[in-house]
């Protein structure tokens, strides 16, 4: 996922100067449009009366003049060689005396002319102030009344003071009108914008959200076909394509299996989906998105090895109390039994039979002793501290102290890393502790298949699984069908010595880290016991 875009900030209340400009040129295409077409009816001689009733030749000069107005505007507008509100006064004004002039012409205000001058009176009140409004108004009004005073010298029977009151007070209250609704509608878009840059961002941080939660979430529409997938749910599904309209059974099988048992019966408890190129457990939860029969789902994908650890976590803190108990219920008689038995072979009256069983005494408690240590092991582990590892430098490092302590040779231990940059992610404590378990069986049965020990750590990386992993291989005789199915049951062991809890612990700690601990067999060829590591990109809590 590309990183999330920066949220969205509303803008004024004000329109914006693209709408302003285009508004102007708009008007400016009506006078033009008037005065040509008056200049267009003149010419062609079909004057509808009353225009240019009085004065013709006027009429027609006013027109042209209007149209060159017109024209000297359109070029200032596209150019924007003015201020906007210097070309909105100076069109009106031009508007206010041309219109007029050709009332003038063709008999005053009878003529019906003076209605063009509401539209732009009104149209100038959405651009700019009440004020300025105002006063264009008022100066339409005051020229209006002057040619119709002019009128009325030239001849009484014209005049109509009355009408042109009207008309005036029709500006006004035009002019008002629509600047009192523009400023309303401007409020109401920049209100609706607002909210739209509000519900963007609201769908961008919920995107930005699921696509960051380790919850798989997947949404599918009525026929089972994947809409939406989040990152964490695609890497689970290893999907790397464009998932439009994919159907979801070719994607996961047990998945629409059990999305298809849901959604006949809601009461339904799904199972977990196993996943085996990832070597993990899934568990699937659906929920409907809306009322509506044919309405599609969500599908939350938990792993199940997150559950796992929480449920391990509380496990361990039982299992804590529970060695507080031992230790004190069973290592104090232990104790005193190991010292009696000790103090016991001390004596000189007991033959060589005697001294056998004291020795048996002792070992046997001894071993108790070991299976109390390794289980308050278990249970007084500390939570993972999980960290981004360069998985050769701590191989290296690891066999420099392994075969140091128990004083080996270190050519008993191979290393094999490919690619050689592999990284994972896990608490390097729980790491060391496992590979010396796996190590320290792997010499065993290697030295008894061969007499000679032999151990190879190689790491790789499966392409499909898209998880490291690295494989503890050793040159024994390898695991038993019959112990196979028990390998990692706590106090299981092939050997007299061993308490059976090495490989326990191991695979506990394996689970504690997202990790998963499996052995492959090799008939005949030894054995191997693989950590399948968690995707280094992941990141868990």
């Amino acid at each position: 996922m590309s990183p999330a875009s920066p949220l969205l900030t509303s803008r004024s209340s004000m329109p914006s100067a693209y709408d302003e400009w285009r508004l102007l040129a708009l008007l400016n295409l009506f006078r033009t449009g008037i005065a040509a077409g008056f200049c267009l009816l003149y010419l062609s001689d079909h004057l509808l009366s009353p225009l240019g009733s009085l004065h013709p030749v006027v009429f027609f000069k006013a027109s042209l003049i209007y149209f060159v107005f017109g024209l000297m505007l359109w070029i200032l507008i596209t150019t924007r060689t003015l201020a906007f509100n210097l070309l909105v006064y100076a069109g009106a004004i031009i508007d206010t005396l041309s219109v007029t002039t050709l009332m003038y012409t063709s008999g005053g205000i009878e003529s019906g002319l003076g209605v063009l001058l509401i539209v732009t009176i009104s149209t100038s009140g959405i651009v700019v102030s009440q004020r300025a409004t105002l006063a264009l108004a008022a100066f339409a009004t005051l020229v209006l009344l002057t040619q119709q005073f002019y009128i009325g010298v030239e001849n009484i029977k014209q005049t109509s003071y009355p009408i042109a009151g009207l008309l005036g007070i029709t500006y006004f209250a035009s002019s008002l009108l629509v600047h009192w609704l523009s400023r309303r509608i401007r409020e109401t878009e920049a209100l609706a914008q607002k909210r739209g840059i509000d519900l963007a961002n609201l769908a961008q941080l919920t995107q930005h959200i699921i696509q960051r939660m380790q919850t798989g979430v997947v949404v599918i529409d009525q026929f089972s076909s994947i809409r939406l997938i989040n990152e964490a749910a695609a890497h689970m599904l290893d999907i790397h394509q464009t998932v439009a309209e994919l159907p979801l059974y070719r994607v996961s099988p047990d998945l629409a299996e059990q999305w298809q048992r849901w959604f006949q019966d809601p009461a339904y408890i799904p199972n977990p989906v196993p996943l085996p190129k990832l070597h993990i457990d899934i568990l699937p939860r659906f929920a409907k998105i809306g009322e509506s029969e044919d309405a599609g789902a969500l599908i939350f994908l938990q792993d199940m090895a997150a559950l796992a650890q929480q449920a391990q976590q509380l496990q361990l803190a039982s299992l804590g109390r529970l060695s507080a108990s031992i230790a004190h219920e069973i290592r104090n008689p232990l104790g005193a039994i190991s010292h009696a038995g000790q103090l016991l072979a001390e004596s000189t009256h007991l033959d060589k039979h005697d001294l056998r069983l004291t020795q048996i005494i002792i070992d046997h408690c001894k071993r108790l002793n070991t299976i109390v240590e390794d289980v308050m092991s278990v249970s007084r582990r500390r939570p993972s501290q999980i960290e981004l590892l360069e998985l050769q430098t701590f191989l290296q490092r690891f066999i420099a102290e392994y075969t140091t302590g128990l004083n080996i040779d270190k050519s008993l231990l191979g290393l094999d890393i490919n690619p050689t940059d592999l990284r994972i992610r896990f608490d390097t404590s729980h790491l060391r502790q496992i590979l010396v378990n796996l190590c320290d069986n792997a010499l065993r049965h290697s030295a008894n298949a061969t007499a000679r020990p032999r151990v190879i750590l190689q790491a790789g990386f499966d392409p499909s699984a898209t998880r490291p992993h690295l494989d503890v291989i050793d040159h024994g005789k390898g695991v038993s069908a019959e112990a196979l199915g028990h390998l990692f049951e706590p106090f299981f062991t092939t050997e007299a010595s061993g308490t059976g809890l090495g490989l326990y612990l191991s695979r506990e700690l394996a689970e504690a880290n997202q990790a998963h601990l499996s052995y492959i067999g090799r008939a005949g060829e030894g054995g191997i016991f693989r950590i399948t590591f968690q995707d280094p990109r992941r990141q868990f809590e």
